[in-house]
């Protein structure tokens, strides 16, 4: 039985931990997209340091249509927050490549998330602040996420909890409900998560913990998405010499 409670208590020790030995005095800077795992993420964070440490960044890309969601939570939350376009930086990018190289689908998919990642880092330099990475262990499991994008961070409070897991915590965080069960969009493509992924997290998430699935082509599916996405997880490779 899931004590979210209890889980979330201990999450907000640990993010004491981690900037206690790692940033003693520095602020959690949160990329703010509206959705459920970044406004989680921002709570623990504010809860763990109190609200003037915590740093939300808005990051549209041009016009974002659900953009109302993620300041609704640096209001609920009452955290310092800025507002950074990517869209210029993300053309001049894919702009600047060279004529020759066809850019696919999932390269510019792809182009935003980085952009993002950077700008984030650039504010915490700025900030004295250490980056949030707002991925959760149902993401990670499948490769629903970016490489060098939303993947990264200094700390990560839900790599270890599904989506489901990490939902129960939003309520005891006492988030509006609105914002815990926003339905998961990219926000790249325009496509819900589950319609990306060809499953439900519930599904998912109860496959993570259980190993038990009814449908055996979804079970397929996730299996070869968690196989072909592992090196997400793990540390590059690296040449070892025999000297």
């Amino acid at each position: 039985m899931f004590d979210a409670v209890k889980i979330k208590n201990e999450c907000v020790e640990w993010i004491r931990d981690f900037f206690e030995n790692n940033g003693k005095g520095c602020n959690a800077v949160v990329g703010i997209s509206g959705g459920k795992d970044s406004s989680i993420v921002a709570a623990l964070c504010a809860e763990a340091l109190g609200k003037d440490r915590v740093i939300g960044v808005l990051m549209p890309q041009g016009e974002q249509a659900d953009i109302d969601a993620a300041y609704m939570l640096v209001n609920h939350l009452g955290i310092k927050h800025f507002v950074v376009n990517v869209k210029d930086a993300v053309d001049g990018i894919i702009n600047s490549l060279p004529a020759e190289i066809e850019k696919t689908a999932q390269t510019v998919t792809n182009i935003p998330p980085r952009i993002r990642m950077t700008t984030l880092y650039a504010i915490s330099q700025s900030l004295n602040g250490r980056v949030a990475n707002t991925c959760n262990l149902s993401e990670d499991w499948v490769g629903y996420s970016t490489r060098y994008g939303d993947s990264v961070g200094d700390f990560s409070p839900l790599s270890n909890l599904t989506v489901t897991e990490a939902k129960e915590i939003g309520y005891v965080l006492g988030l509006p409900k609105e914002l815990v069960d926003k339905t998961p969009i990219d926000g790249l493509c325009g496509k819900t998560d589950e319609e990306n992924l060809g499953f439900t997290y519930k599904e998912l998430d109860i496959y993570i913990r259980t190993g038990k699935i009814e449908d055996m082509a979804k079970k397929e599916l996730i299996d070869k998405k968690h196989k072909a996405n592992l090196f997400k997880l793990s540390i590059m490779p690296s040449f070892k010499p025999e000297i």
